[in-house]
């Protein structure tokens, strides 16, 4: 099968779109699907065995680092040459709106992989007024699709909710190598919380829509150390608001997954998640998970079983449910259910959901 792969984001970004892209590319490899990826600004022009064609961009005003595509004159060309069995538009916005509605002028089938709450954001940036405009435009867009895929069920009502058809759920996968309570360091929890504190940990960007300061009201916690994963615009304000908190900055590969793998809670803040890969890493790692009751975290923690829920917005909620989990014992049980929960969902399995999708769609 040909697959062309246009997407908002890939390397040297890094994010979670990037994320799931690659491994997509990596999971078509594995099956023996040759795999196109369109995407912008400058980078690596190969992945995976798939071959990289990269777009006009232009940073977008709010993150300087990130690459906001332009109308690419030559996407039709590139695709008509290409000749994929089918499109797969990852979070598609800009870029992935002109494939989308180039494919269907072309006649080739369509997958659509809803992922950022594009909607969802606007309110944190002050343009809530934006989201009415913004659903009628996601719906232009993944009705060019024969399918969309979401991961989350909250996610699939949400699309459906707002007019959005064709919906199927289609979860997200986890290197459940690379993620595993054996990456524990016990030199690393030694510098982190010398005293022998319980380490709180968020993993992230540190951008408005996170609401990261809501950690702000762990802030007095008896015997407990804040530690902060990840860079963003807000990181500055932050650490003015977190004086005590540990801020270790962008982590990735090995390392990252040792200090996963060393915290005793993951928290993570953000209301607007489709799903929260963040939250399943930390699973895979065996640390409980505290987030909130919303999106993706509904689907990924079980309240009293592998983490707990706290109330959208409030840093008191927040606070309470990180206190159940001061109790090792509590923990320990935790710990142990958060791998089992995401046992089978290693991205081998995930890629081979996708590929039925791909087949279904194009056999339409």
């Amino acid at each position: 099968m040909r697959v062309a792969l246009v997407t908002e984001s890939v390397l040297p970004q890094v994010n979670g779109v990037t994320n799931s892209v690659l491994r997509v590319c990596e999971q078509m490899h594995r099956l023996g699907h040759e795999v196109l990826v369109v995407a912008p600004g400058d980078g690596p022009t190969t992945w995976a065995g798939a071959r990289v064609v990269r777009t006009p961009s232009v940073p977008l005003p709010v993150y300087g680092d990130f690459r906001l595509a332009r109308p690419w004159p030559g996407l039709a060309a590139t695709l008509g040459q290409f000749r994929p069995d089918v499109v797969h538009l990852a979070s598609p916005a800009v870029l992935g709106a002109q494939a989308a509605f180039t494919a269907r002028r072309l006649g080739f089938p369509v997958v659509a992989v809803y992922q950022t709450n594009l909607a969802g954001f606007a309110s944190p940036y002050g343009l809530s007024s934006a989201e009415r405009a913004i659903w009628r435009w996601l719906r232009r867009v993944h009705g060019a699709a024969g399918r969309t895929l979401a991961p989350s069920r909250h996610a699939v009502l949400d699309l459906q909710r707002n007019g959005v058809q064709r919906v199927d759920r289609w979860a997200r996968g986890v290197d459940l190598g690379r993620f595993h309570p054996l990456h524990r360091d016990t030199q690393l929890r030694s510098r982190l919380a010398p005293g022998g504190e319980l380490i709180v940990g968020y993993v992230g960007r540190l951008a408005q829509e996170k609401q990261v300061e809501l950690l702000v009201s762990l802030r007095g916690q008896p015997r407990t150390k804040l530690v902060i994963v990840g860079d963003g615009p807000r990181r500055q304000h932050l650490q003015r608001r977190l004086p005590e908190a540990t801020f270790l900055g962008f982590q990735s590969g090995d390392q990252l997954a040792e200090t996963f793998a060393s915290l005793d809670v993951f928290v993570h803040t953000g209301p607007h998640e489709t799903f929260c890969q963040a939250a399943q890493e930390a699973l895979a790692s065996g640390v409980p998970v505290v987030g909130p009751r919303a999106g993706g975290l509904l689907d990924l923690v079980e309240p009293g079983v592998t983490g707990q829920l706290f109330v959208p917005a409030s840093g008191a909620s927040l606070r309470e449910q990180v206190g159940l989990l001061a109790d090792p014992g509590v923990r320990e049980r935790m710990a142990v259910e958060a791998r089992r929960s995401v046992e089978g969902r290693g991205w081998d399995v995930i890629g081979d959901q996708l590929q039925q999708h791909y087949r279904e769609v194009v056999s339409l």
